[in-house]
């Protein structure tokens, strides 16, 4: 399938229109839900290590830095792909698994075109561009959620917190993330649009296939997260 689906695409004008409604529909509709996610769940991660600091050993500002590392190492990259695996993944299942049984994609390839080309490479070049922004995005937002939670419950000053933001910092922490970003994106649109394009019966079929593509996504990301990290960081 992904010999066929990384072939030349036959028009590139369609092919770039495609791509940019693909960027609107799986990464721009998707900014309210990794933005409320990342916000609440960097907040729960600041409060909780700030909750467990009984050591007087520790500095203060390992609240920021526990934050920093959890949310750029593991929360974004690996939670909200998750999350994105049970919007997108099913999205895109659904869509195709419905053109498959209306019998639209028997008349994309009547008319000589190549379904495969024309309906999922669009979507894998759109998760791969945009998927990353999406993850800054949500680094982001996770450690300001860090920082508003810890003001309001005033466990940590502002100062504070952003020395621990800064201490010991590694660019290649955020390549690493990025890097698994692009693996899961990869994953997450190939694996729904196989799922969907085989699709077969009727809306019940299409529905099983949504969810068999969400699991199987989400497994594909636990096994590609544990294998990636394995190979970038140790």
């Amino acid at each position: 399938m992904l010999w066929i689906v990384f072939s030349k695409p036959e028009k590139f004008k369609i092919f770039r229109k495609r791509t940019f409604d693909e960027i609107q529909t799986i990464g721009i509709n998707s900014l309210p839900i990794v933005a409320l996610m990342s916000v609440f769940i960097g907040g729960v991660i600041a409060l909780q290590t700030a909750s467990n600091m009984d050591n007087p050993i520790l500095p203060d500002y390992t609240i920021g830095f526990i934050t920093r590392s959890s949310t750029i190492l593991e929360l974004s990259p690996t939670i909200i792909s998750l999350i994105l695996a049970g919007k997108v993944g099913s999205n895109v299942a659904s869509e195709i698994g419905t053109m498959r049984i209306t019998e639209q994609i028997d008349a994309l390839e009547i008319m000589g075109v190549n379904s495969l080309t024309y309906l999922v490479l669009p979507k894998i070049v759109a998760a791969v561009i945009f998927f990353p922004i999406l993850i800054t995005f949500s680094m982001t937002l996770g450690i300001v959620g860090g920082w508003i939670s810890l003001i309001i419950a005033d466990l940590s000053t502002t100062e504070t917190y952003l020395i621990g933001i800064r201490y010991y910092f590694k660019t290649g922490d955020i390549v690493y993330a990025l890097t698994k970003t692009v693996v899961f994106g990869f994953l997450i649109v190939s694996i729904s649009s196989f799922y969907g394009y085989y699709s077969k019966g009727g809306s019940l079929d299409v529905g099983r296939s949504s969810t068999q593509a969400v699991v199987s996504s989400s497994i594909a990301i636990l096994v590609a997260n544990f294998l990636l990290t394995q190979m970038i960081l140790l």
